[in-house]
């Protein structure tokens, strides 16, 4: 017996978060009123979790034309698992600046570093030593480009737009799909993507994956730090855009148990010398070195030492196994695929599929460049510290 409007309706209201459903036209006149020069900026940083990212406001006086314009600030580390009460206070560095999509122009958004009351970095503060990797090895010109899947989710924990008590139809028709019986959230998408290219985020493309109710966007491509830096930045977009809507985005490696796929953040990689013709040879050597220590990336692939992923990475649903290294042309069921046209090519990129979801990209991408540049083996890192 099909379900009375009535109770359909209220069973989507009660999966989205009452803060959604407060009058947005009222706050609109108030966003609309002038601020006489004055400039409010918003710090964004990672918090204790290494996966959460928080944010507050503060006005300036005029607005920053750069990084250097936005004055250090603090925070209350206890609050964010950063601290203890007895010695709280947290430096905030400004390392980026961003247009604000939410407040709008002359608006920012501010990424910043986490330090401790030493000035010594947070221990989730992980950009601190990929940004010393990346000075090391700035001469190969690293570029990354990530694919950040996530799910969308009911305030209720539940995937968006599943049945209540059930689940939708098999996976099949859902990836790339089209028609409200095969996409659910796509408002959440196209707003986030357009917010992002307001903000300056290096988005470059989205498309709906092969579980319903998960999605991805592309960041890149990417050159050293950089590539941390703005997949964060999307990141606090996605957050902050789905907080409008009253949904959770949830970067979980594998959020539905089952004959569901599971979510990553493959990483697209080059050099210099990988884009020149010829390339190939030196993805292929690479590889090699990758093949070598894949212990070690799959330590740094996720914020728990491979926990989450090894929910992932089973070997099934478009992954490889967690134990075992494996690469091919256009295999989604290895380690590391290389595009198709790339083995045509003879230059390119190559593809990491076992950096999951909720990965830290700083800890990626420094990983990638340690061994693939640096020439590391083993588990052990070499602290460049004094070089």
């Amino acid at each position: 017996m099909p379900r009375s409007p009535v109770r359909s309706r209220r069973a989507v209201a009660m999966s989205v978060s009452h803060s959604s459903r407060l009058n947005k036209l009222v706050r609109e006149q108030y966003m609309r009123l002038p601020q006489d020069g004055q400039v409010q900026v918003t710090y964004v940083w990672i918090d204790g979790s290494g996966e959460g990212v928080r944010c507050k406001s503060r006005t300036l006086d005029k607005e920053p034309k750069s990084i250097e314009d936005v004055p250090e600030w603090n925070f209350d580390g206890s609050s964010t698992a950063q601290a203890e009460g007895s010695n709280s206070d947290m430096f905030l560095v400004p390392i980026c600046m961003f247009r604000d999509p939410f407040c709008l122009d002359p608006n920012k958004l501010v990424l910043c570093e986490v330090l401790k009351y030493n000035r010594k970095p947070a221990e989730t503060n992980l950009r601190h030593t990929c940004k010393k990797v990346m000075d090391l090895v700035k001469d190969s010109h690293p570029w990354f480009g990530m694919e950040q899947e996530y799910t969308l989710l009911g305030i209720n924990g539940h995937p968006y737009g599943w049945p209540d008590n059930g689940f939708p139809g098999p996976q099949g028709p859902y990836y790339c799909g089209v028609g409200a019986d095969k996409v659910y959230g796509r408002d959440i998408v196209e707003s986030h993507y357009k917010a992002c290219l307001y903000a300056g985020v290096k988005i470059c493309g989205t498309n709906a994956e092969v579980m319903p109710s998960q999605w991805e966007f592309q960041v890149g491509p990417c050159e050293g730090i950089e590539m941390g830096d703005h997949l964060w930045m999307a990141r606090f977009i996605l957050h902050r855009v789905c907080e409008d809507f009253g949904v959770v985005a949830t970067l979980d490696p594998k959020p539905m148990t089952g004959n569901w796929n599971g979510a990553g953040c493959h990483t697209n990689y080059s050099t210099e010398e990988m884009r020149r013709e010829g390339g190939l040879k030196h993805i292929e050597a690479a590889i090699e070195k990758l093949s070598k220590r894949h212990d070690y990336h799959i330590c740094v692939y996720d914020p728990r030492g491979g926990r989450d992923n090894s929910r992932r990475l089973t070997g099934h649903h478009e992954t490889s196994n967690i134990f075992e290294f494996s690469a091919g042309v256009a295999n989604r069921g290895a380690s590391i695929r290389i595009p198709r046209q790339v083995g045509q090519d003879g230059y390119g990129y190559f593809e990491d599929r076992r950096p999951a979801a909720n990965c830290d990209p700083y800890a990626v991408t420094e990983a990638i460049m340690r061994t693939t540049v640096l020439n590391e083996t083993g588990v052990e890192t070499k602290d460049y510290a004094d070089h």
